[in-house]
């Protein structure tokens, strides 16, 4: 009884449909029944349905431990009105069901739901004015450029010296000539006295710095800047989701970009975001109870009068206006986008990242009061002086039941957005001060392509015509058979042309040719023994000179070796 992991992507909650049910399906146990003195063969109790699939959708990391019984329950009605099961006598669709004994049963087909088509949606290509675009009204061939001479000294520091790579360069930019010359000033005023020394140390190049000239860019617009936000955010999320294209997870033509920057940078000091249209402020009322409740202090500590029950009726103001709402506060249209992004949650750190993104697409209003809302559910959960707000449930499970509506719901009730519902809001109240916080890889990432669009460059002659740049190539998949042959055999051709090059090499004796080859046989011993199969073929590479035969001495022929005798001893 294992659910498999639905990923990120187009159409997941669908996905997450389908795999229910044919595991529902498959693996339900169906057993003999008797109902008012008949029996039923294949069928189960509505009971044992809500506990079977309860403890399978907990078990489930696509759903995870918060779903609840009624939550259940409410899933197997959807079941039954889509057909996925039906009553004891075939009924289904207009009756309801409930946790009690009535007998139930599969129809001898359940049509998977189909995945929707949305049509194709193309994004028009935004060309951003051009380095060498002049500004409306001049043209810069009417520019004066007077040609530049410099003399640079090229000091040759010590290998330590920072200042070494830059200086022993060649110069082909004005900033990088200024560098140099100031760098050699101010070596060029600490030199020795003794100009023997000097010469040892130094050496002198005279340069010459060709002509070059300012090119103004057009000016970036906030127009440009708005789509550099936007383009720029899309991919980062596209990115992180792993997707060829975000067309069937996000209607790209829905997205403002104002929004964007207006979340990154009109905050408070508290990361709230501040709106500029007063009218779509939360009602003063509301506020003042989610600050009682947030800010819920001890029964002693209280100094206005309260009743019994005073904190129930001030959470139930706050879930009325919530619920009320005309839209999710994570809007409709981002509703694919969220619920792609929990085939996350697996990964955390990714799935913060992406809700980060998406939180940033939301409206000004609605981000504000998911803040708000978000870090009043956070604190009621961590306080350990709350009175319960509900009987029959926990705080944190009252907290996710009565607010995930209002946070996510699609405008099409999709079977299982209950469940979908109930786990992004138990992960956003987790991790609400990280996820409603602005990314600032990405925001660094935008604001250094704006500044650089936005800086002036330099040209030089013959660099004024237009260089089409190449597409950017990617890498190819490979098997791993391919890798394993590219990892063997590809780096062995350089390495045996090398072996070649020391063998033909008439400069080196053959004391050193010895040694080199010595070297690389310990270094690559597989090329080596394929070049050298046998003991003879390396043989043939040295071969041995005739040795002279050594002269016979001729005292050793007259005065052949004779064994030793005893002398007689001349001691008296």
């Amino acid at each position: 009884m294992e659910h498999r992991i639905v990923g990120p992507g187009p159409y997941r909650a669908t996905r997450l449909w389908n795999e229910t049910v044919e595991l529902f399906r498959a693996k339900m146990p169906l057993r003999k029944h008797r109902c008012r003195f008949k029996s039923y063969e294949h069928c189960f109790t509505a009971t044992e349905a809500v506990d079977w699939l309860h403890e399978l959708l907990r078990r489930s990391q696509n759903f995870g431990p918060e779903v609840t019984r009624k939550q259940t329950v409410q899933l197997l009605k959807k079941f039954l009105k889509n057909h996925v099961i039906e009553d004891i006598k075939g009924k289904w669709g207009q009756e309801d069901f409930e946790d009690n004994r009535h007998l139930y049963r599969f129809p001898p087909s359940s049509p998977l739901k189909p995945y929707p088509k949305r049509p194709p949606y193309q994004k028009d290509v935004i060309e951003f004015p051009k380095w060498d675009d002049p500004p409306p009204g001049t043209s810069q061939e009417n520019i004066p450029v007077r040609p530049l001479v410099m003399v640079v000294i090229f000091a040759i520091w010590p290998r330590s010296s920072p200042s070494r790579g830059l200086l022993e360069g060649q110069v082909g930019h004005a900033t990088r000539c200024w560098d140099v010359a100031h760098l050699v000033v101010q070596r060029h005023t600490a030199l020795p006295q003794n100009p023997e020394m000097w010469y040892k140390r130094h050496s002198i190049a005279i340069g010459e710095v060709p002509a070059c000239r300012l090119v103004h860019r057009r000016q970036v617009t906030e127009a440009n800047v708005e789509e550099i936000w936007k383009s720029m955010t899309l991919s980062y999320l596209q990115k992180i989701l792993g997707l060829d294209s975000l067309e069937e997870v996000l209607d790209i033509k829905l997205v403002n970009s104002k929004f964007i920057i207006h979340n990154v940078y009109s905050v408070s000091k508290q990361g709230v975001v501040i709106l500029d249209d007063k009218s779509k402020e939360l009602p003063h009322w509301v506020l003042s109870a989610m600050k009682c409740l947030a800010n819920w202090p001890n029964c002693s500590d209280l100094k206005q009068p309260m009743y019994l029950g005073f904190e129930k009726d001030v959470f139930k103001t706050i879930a009325d206006y919530y619920g009320h709402l005309k839209e999710p506060l994570l809007t409709f249209h981002l509703f694919d986008a969220f619920v792609s992004v929990l085939g996350l949650l697996q990964k955390e750190k990714m799935a913060i990242e992406a809700f980060q993104i998406c939180c940033l697409l939301l409206p000004p209003e609605n981000r504000r009061k998911l803040q708000l809302l978000m870090r009043m559910m956070a604190r009621i959960c961590l306080n350990k002086e709350m009175p319960p707000l509900c009987d029959g449930f926990g705080t944190r499970t009252l907290m996710v039941q009565t607010f995930s509506h209002c946070i996510l719901c699609s405008k099409d009730e999709v079977d299982l957005d209950d469940l979908l519902a109930a786990r992004l809001v138990t992960f956003l109240m987790d991790n609400y001060q990280e996820i409603l916080k602005v990314p600032l890889a990405l925001q660094t990432s935008i604001e250094e392509r704006v500044a650089h669009l936005r800086r002036v460059q330099i040209k030089y002659p013959g660099a004024d015509m237009d260089i089409t740049l190449s597409a950017p190539s990617f890498c190819r998949q490979i098997s791993p058979e391919e890798f394993e042959y590219q990892r063997a055999y590809g780096s062995q051709e350089p390495l045996a042309a090398l072996l070649e090059e020391v063998i033909t090499d008439a400069k080196l004796s053959s004391k050193e040719k010895k040694k080199k080859l010595k070297q690389f046989q310990k270094s690559y011993p597989e090329v080596y023994q394929e070049r050298f199969p046998t003991p003879e073929s390396e043989a043939l590479l040295f071969p041995e000179k005739p040795k002279a035969k050594p002269q016979l001495l001729m005292w050793a022929l007259k005065n052949p070796f004779q064994p030793f005798q005893r002398t007689r001893s001349f001691r008296m």
